[in-house]
C-alpha cells in the first residue's frame, strides 16, 4: 500500500514540475478537530486594534486613514467557469500598506510597542494611547528595536508602522525580494539586511540577530501573535457578507481562496472563518508550483522543504515564494483546509492582466492567485464526484495595489 501511494504521490509531484495545475483535495469524510483560536483570543486581537485605531490615524493625518485595518469586498463583475457569485476581499487595498500583512504583521508589531510601552510606564491601564505619540515616548521607543525577516510585504507594514512610532526597525530579506521594496523600507528610516538565501534561510538569520541583540523579534514561522491578527478578518467577511443579504449554509456554502507563502495569513484568517462558519466554509489554498510548500505537507504529512520533490521556490509571486510551511499553521487548521491548488506563474500573471481589464482590479502575480485556482479546484471536485452547487466564492487579493506603474506594467 505505502509503494502504491508514494507512486501516485510522485505521479502528482511529476505533474507539478512539468508546470501544470495540480490539485491536492482533503480526503472526504467528516473533518477533523482543529486548535484553531479560541473566540476570545480572536476578541483579544480585535481589542487591541481597537486601543490603537486613534493613534494610527493621528500618525498619518494626510490619508484619510480612520485607524482601522479593514478591507472592502467587492462583487467581481465577470463570470469564471460555472461560478455564478463571486466576491473579492480586496486586502490589496487595506488602507497604507495596500496587502494582506497590514493584519498580522501590524497586530504584532502594535504587540511589541504595547510591550515596549508599559516596560518604559508610558501606558497604564484605561490610558488613553495617543499618549505614545507624545515627544517623550517616542524617544523612549526608539530604544527598542524589532527584527522581522521578508520578502517585502511583511516587511514593509511593519516597517511603515514601526517608523512612524519610533521605533527601530530591521528587515532581513530573501534572494526572492524585489529592489524596489528594498527601496522602499530602506526610504521609511528601516534597515535592510540583505541574504543571498531562500526565506527560511532569512528566517533563520533574523531569529539570530535578535536573540543576539536582545531585539523582539517577529517570527513568520511560529508566531501566533502573527497567526492571530489575521483572525479578525473572519468577522469582518462575516458582517460584509450579511450586509450583502447573504447567508452562509451548508446548503449555501462559503468558498474561499486564499494565496499561502509560509502559511501565516491564510492560516489566521481561516480560523477567523472557521469561528463563524463552522463546516459551512471551504478553505482552498493557493501556492506558486515553484513554491507548494503547504501543498507538499499536507500531500505527504510531513513539514519537508519543495527541493525534496524537484521544485525549485524560483517563482514570479515573491511574496509566496518559500520552501517550507509553517509548523504552526500545519497543527492549527492544517487538518481543516480543504485543498491546496499549485499553479505555474502563468496563470497567476495571466489573472494580474484580466483582474485589471475586467474589473481594474491592481494586483501583484501572488494577489492574483486565487482568481487561477477557481476552476481547477471545481474541476478536482467535480472529478471526485462532490461538486460544489449554489456555493459563494470568495478571492482574498492580498497585495498590489502599492506597486510601482513600472512593474505593474511589465505584470501587463
Amino acid at each position: 500500500m505505502k509503494s502504491e501511494i508514494d507512486n501516485q504521490l510522485e505521479g502528482v509531484f511529476e505533474h507539478m514540475r512539468a508546470g501544470l495545475p495540480t490539485p491536492w483535495l482533503r480526503p472526504s469524510g467528516p473533518a477533523q478537530n482543529v486548535p484553531g483560536l479560541a473566540k476570545s483570543a480572536i476578541e483579544e486581537v480585535r481589542q487591541r486594534f481597537e486601543r490603537f485605531e486613534r493613534p494610527l490615524a493621528q500618525l498619518f493625518p494626510d490619508s484619510g486613514w480612520d485607524g482601522r485595518i479593514r478591507s472592502p469586498l467587492q462583487r467581481y463583475p465577470a463570470r469564471i467557469g460555472a461560478v455564478s457569485e463571486l466576491f473579492v476581499k480586496c486586502d490589496s487595498l487595506l488602507p497604507m500598506t495596500g496587502s494582506v500583512k497590514a493584519r498580522g504583521g501590524v497586530y504584532e508589531l502594535l504587540c511589541s510597542i504595547e510591550a515596549f510601552a508599559r516596560r518604559e510606564k508610558l501606558l497604564t491601564d484605561g490610558m488613553e494611547y495617543s499618549a505614545l505619540l507624545a515627544p517623550a515616548a517616542r524617544e523612549a521607543l526608539a530604544k527598542h528595536r524589532v527584527i522581522v525577516a521578508s520578502t517585502g510585504n511583511l516587511g514593509f507594514s511593519i516597517g511603515l508602522v514601526g517608523r512612524a512610532f519610533g521605533v527601530d526597525i530591521e528587515v532581513h530579506m530573501s534572494s526572492d525580494a524585489k529592489e524596489w521594496k528594498k527601496t522602499r523600507l530602506r526610504a521609511l528610516g528601516a534597515r535592510v539586511v540583505e541574504h543571498a538565501t531562500d526565506y527560511e534561510g532569512a528566517v533563520s538569520a533574523a531569529r539570530q540577530a535578535a536573540l543576539a541583540c536582545d531585539a523582539y523579534f517577529i517570527d513568520d514561522e511560529r508566531s501566533l501573535h502573527l497567526f492571530a491578527g489575521y483572525s479578525v478578518a473572519g468577522r469582518e467577511l462575516a458582517t460584509q457578507l450579511a450586509a450583502e443579504r447573504i447567508e452562509i449554509s451548508a446548503d449555501r456554502p462559503l468558498v474561499v481562496y486564499l494565496p499561502c507563502g509560509v502559511g501565516g495569513a491564510p492560516g489566521g484568517i481561516s480560523a477567523g472563518l472557521l469561528q463563524e462558519y463552522a463546516d459551512a466554509v471551504v478553505i482552498v489554498f493557493v501556492e506558486p508550483i515553484a513554491s507548494a510548500c503547504m501543498f507538499v505537507a499536507l500531500a505527504t504529512g510531513q513539514r519537508q522543504p519543495v527541493y525534496a520533490f524537484g521544485l525549485d521556490n524560483n517563482t514570479i509571486a515573491d511574496g509566496l515564494a518559500v520552501p517550507t510551511a509553517s509548523e504552526l499553521v500545519v497543527e492549527r487548521i492544517g487538518a481543516r483546509i480543504d485543498a491546496v491548488i499549485a499553479l505555474p506563474d502563468s496563470s497567476m500573471t495571466e489573472w494580474v492582466r484580466r483582474a485589471w481589464r475586467e474589473s481594474k482590479l491592481r494586483l501583484e502575480p501572488s494577489g492574483a492567485a486565487g482568481f487561477a485556482a477557481i476552476e481547477p479546484f471545481l474541476a478536482a471536485r467535480a472529478e471526485r464526484g462532490d461538486a460544489i452547487g449554489n456555493a459563494v466564492h470568495v478571492v482574498w487579493t492580498t497585495g498590489g495595489s502599492l506597486v510601482p506603474d513600472s512593474e505593474f506594467e511589465s505584470f501587463l
